[in-house]
């Protein structure tokens, strides 16, 4: 335990840390590697994963990814649906990073908005 933060709730023991939440980490490790796939990293095992939206009409970034449809309910736990709708909120100057340790530092600072 850190001295002076005992009285304060877990939530505000984070925010004083400046730390994410356990769903905020893992939320942000689920985006890195839709990043990674969507990039190539994985170019055999992530084929066909997502699927891209590409349209300069909608707002926030321009690379949103296609929602499938799904009948059964225990499929919207899956990776891509749970990511999915992540992604589709970030900003465009975090989607469009020329690597990725520029993902990550732009995913940091929109997560703190995002979720």
């Amino acid at each position: 335990m850190i001295r002076g933060l005992e009285h304060l709730s877990f939530e505000d023991r984070l925010r004083e840390l400046g730390l994410f939440s356990l769903e905020k980490r893992r939320l942000q490790g689920d985006l890195i590697a839709a990043f990674q796939y969507l990039n190539g990293a994985y170019r055999k095992s992530g084929e066909g994963l997502f699927i891209r939206e590409c349209s300069d009409r909608t707002r926030g970034n321009g690379f949103k990814l296609k929602e499938g449809r799904f009948r059964l309910d225990f499929r919207k736990k899956f990776f891509t649906v749970r990511v999915m709708r992540y992604w589709n909120r970030l900003p465009r100057e975090a989607v469009d990073a020329p690597s990725l340790e520029v993902f990550k530092a732009r995913v940091d600072g929109a997560l703190g908005n995002l979720v």
